[in-house]
């Protein structure tokens, strides 16, 4: 596992993201409705709805909210959304993965190529940067939130299933096997830590450093597909300034 903190990425962003919090609580509707129309909406028995729930609950997204989205997949609704994956490169050579909920791909694969272009970035062929990426579960310790060193939380890591532990000096990062995020995250949850995020997510196996000419034009980019409706995760492998 590469010396990178996905963690630093994840805070460095942390204002932008909270300044969207309606677009955020929206985009977490298409999906648990999603989850549910086509599991079910009982997330005891359907483990990609409890996967959103949680998404949608370490977001501060109100009950209300969630059981409309569940509601509503359990009703009449016919609508259906396609899971569409762009591949390109921002400014800089940065690789970017950028995944979908769409009722209209057309409609989604061109604004998601304006943005892309109209940055400074490329989009590419299918496949042209998503072998950069490993799909892991990601599992973040806040140090303040907890009394125990770092032997000992790898030693709960190890335990609990964990494939790796990365500490800088305000986080342990936890990465698992996507197959056991669920269990591993339960039982460090049974350990008592209190986990600042927790998700399925795509890691960058190297980062590539932003020139400082590029870097209002990769925010930019970035910004304008977070932006964008149907647009649910955005993926880069880029390590953020200190200062953004």
């Amino acid at each position: 596992m590469s010396g990178h903190s996905k963690w630093h990425n994840i805070q460095g962003r942390k204002n932008a993201q909270d300044a969207k919090r309606g677009k955020i609580f929206q985009k977490l509707s298409r999906e648990l409705f999603m989850a549910a129309k086509s599991g079910g909406p009982d997330p005891s028995g359907n483990p990609s709805l409890r996967l959103v729930m949680d998404k949608a609950r370490a977001a501060n997204m109100p009950k209300d909210n969630i059981k409309r989205a569940l509601d509503k997949a359990a009703g009449n609704d016919e609508t259906h959304y396609d899971e569409v994956t762009y591949e390109g490169y921002a400014p800089g050579g940065v690789p970017v993965l950028v995944e979908a909920l769409t009722d209209n791909k057309n409609r989604t694969a061109s604004d998601v190529r304006v943005a892309f272009t109209r940055h400074g970035g490329a989009l590419g062929a299918s496949g042209s940067v998503s072998y950069l990426f490993d799909r892991k579960g990601y599992i973040v310790i806040d140090r303040s939130t907890t009394d125990a060193d770092e032997d000992q939380v790898l030693e709960d890591v190890m335990d609990a299933g964990g494939d790796d532990l990365q500490t800088s000096d305000d986080a342990y990062e936890i990465y698992t096997n996507p197959k056991d995020f669920t269990a591993v995250r339960d039982a460090l949850e049974k350990q008592g830590y209190k986990l600042a995020d927790a998700e399925l997510t795509m890691i960058p196996q190297n980062m590539t450093p932003i020139p400082d000419d590029k870097l209002e034009k990769f925010q930019d980019m970035i910004d304008a597909l977070e932006d964008n409706d149907d647009v649910s995760e955005v993926y880069y492998a880029a390590e953020l300034p200190d200062n953004d």
